[in-house]
């Protein structure tokens, strides 16, 4: 896929978003295992509520910053690759947690390839601040699970 505005980037991303909730509800109805089923209830939430997010910040942003035109930024079809997902019944929490930072870094490093091919400014700036937020949330998704494993 290739972006020109990056509204249509943004909003491909919140669409991802909701394409991954959509994959761990699929995923959900296919495992077995109790806290793997609570680890993708959780996930599944928390891209619904990034993709809200995304949402909201793409109806509050300036037109000009969302109207900013870049050249050759391309991206797989993300889309496709998480319905391509096999659900596998004995998924573990490790093997769920590899999966969605894969995912996750996919979408993050999208957003960082434009951060560099953006001019020093107003939009570079908030694209740092988004790829930061992602990164924390991420730590933190990774921390929460170690806590559980320790349970």
């Amino acid at each position: 896929m290739r972006f020109q505005q990056l509204n249509e980037q943004l909003a491909y991303v919140s669409k991802c978003r909701l394409e991954i909730a959509k994959l761990y509800r699929r995923l959900h109805e296919g495992v077995d295992s109790s806290r793997v089923k609570l680890m993708l209830e959780y996930l599944q939430q928390h891209e619904k509520d990034v993709a809200k997010k995304i949402d909201n910040y793409i109806e509050e942003a300036p037109t000009r910053l969302l109207e900013l035109w870049y050249n050759d930024i391309v991206f797989e079809d993300f889309i496709k690759r998480c319905q391509d997902i096999v659900i596998h019944a004995n998924m573990d929490e490790e093997s769920l947690l590899e999966l969605h930072l894969e995912l996750d870094n996919c979408l993050i490093g999208l957003l960082e390839k434009t951060e560099r091919s953006s001019v020093p400014g107003e939009v570079k700036s908030a694209l740092a601040d988004l790829i930061r937020v992602e990164k924390i949330q991420q730590q933190r998704l990774v921390h929460s699970y170690i806590r559980m494993d320790d349970i």
